[in-house]
């Protein structure tokens, strides 16, 4: 602190030092790079979560379409099962898809259902569900899930 003489006596002006103001630079760059990685697999974690739930809504569609048709793969004219648009892209809402949705295989009796990333979520691997609630997320985009990827868990 410094004084300063003025006509009207003596004053004191406070302030941080250089020194200070460093210190407090450093202990806020150390919370963010903290942080800020955490926040990142968060919003990677719900992207994923809200394509599984598109998934989800793609089966109970493909379970309709199987009621209606008795079978998967094609309706009773003989036209290939496709998704409704708004089953095909997760997030649905606006904003930069994070996921596309697609039948990867059907037959009569079974389809596989697969979200695969892009954009932002590029690199993090396909997630699959089938026609008996199977399960998998192949994080190394393999192309087929091994056992131990048989599973929705994020661990």
């Amino acid at each position: 602190m410094s004084k300063i003489n003025s006509p009207a006596g003596q004053r004191t002006i406070g302030g941080f030092s250089l020194l200070e103001l460093m210190i407090v630079v450093v202990i806020v760059a150390i919370l963010g790079s903290i942080a800020y990685p955490s926040y990142l697999n968060q919003v990677t974690q719900s992207r994923r979560t809200d394509a599984q739930a598109v998934l989800v809504e793609a089966a109970q569609f493909m379970e309709r379409f199987y009621t209606e048709n008795n079978r998967y793969d094609q309706d009773t004219d003989g036209t290939a099962v496709t998704l409704p648009a708004q089953l095909r892209e997760s997030p649905r809402d606006s904003g930069t898809k994070s996921y596309d949705i697609a039948v990867q295989a059907s037959s009569a009796s079974t389809y596989t259902l697969r979200a695969t990333p892009k954009n932002n979520q590029a690199g993090d691997g396909f997630i699959e569900l089938t026609n008996t609630f199977a399960k998998g997320w192949d994080r190394d985009n393999g192309g087929s899930l091994s056992v131990a990827e048989q599973t929705w868990n994020q661990h």
